[in-house]
């Protein structure tokens, strides 16, 4: 990428679509729409919104962002395939951002950051911490890995009642969602690598395959 170069983020891994332009640094247009489905529909026309709100076409971009989850499985996947073709057809590269990497840009030290899951629990991870995997729980009872004394902030889904466990304190994210990815690639521009953005899955899906055999075909 070059030293400032243009990133078009998005994410549509929780009841919402959200995109983001990034130019020079700065943030020249956004956009942020609430919806439980609808997310493969309006991705698009919402990133040639912000594009035009931004005064720039497709040819511009140097880098594309996306929200890899933990989150809805089909958001996630509408926002990873899009990302995927888009930095095929552009020829530039895609970068996947963890939304819990995405919660805490801009944030120094021991941080807990938490995403809503299904049935009332978190998906929650122990950041700038050594060996913290993400787990999903409910938020009284999940069990992470934070160091004991950190007092770690607290970002995200029930950050309070976390704060309260780790005593810790509860902050909001320095920046919305989608802005957030976008600087999060920006940071990582001189490490982006040509690997593609993959979904983060910490629970498997809901649906399974089907118990019966498949039937047997005669030639």
């Amino acid at each position: 990428m070059r030293p400032d170069p243009t990133i078009l983020a998005f994410d549509s891994s929780a009841a919402h679509c959200a995109a983001a332009l990034l130019l020079g640094g700065e943030i020249v247009a956004a956009q942020h729409e609430e919806m439980v489905k609808g997310q493969a529909e309006r991705l698009f026309p919402m990133l040639e919104e912000a594009l035009a709100e931004g005064g720039l076409g497709w040819s511009a971009l140097d880098g594309i962002g996306v929200g890899t989850g933990p989150g809805n499985f089909t958001g996630i996947r509408i926002a990873v395939s899009a990302a995927r073709g888009l930095a095929l057809s552009l020829g530039i590269p895609a970068v996947g951002v963890n939304l819990f990497d995405a919660l805490a840009f801009g944030t120094e030290g021991v941080v807990i950051a938490s995403v809503p899951a299904p049935r009332g629990e978190v998906y929650a991870r122990v950041l700038h911490h050594t060996g913290a995997n993400p787990v999903i729980g409910n938020a009284a009872t999940v069990p992470l890995d934070a160091p004991a004394r950190s007092e770690p902030t607290c970002i995200g889904a029930d950050a309070d009642v976390l704060a309260d466990r780790f005593s810790g304190s509860v902050v909001q994210p320095a920046f919305p969602m989608a802005e957030a990815i976008a600087r999060v690639v920006l940071a990582r521009k001189d490490n982006v690598t040509t690997k593609r953005p993959t979904p983060l899955y910490v629970r498997p899906a809901d649906a399974a395959p089907p118990s019966d055999p498949p039937p047997v075909i005669l030639t």
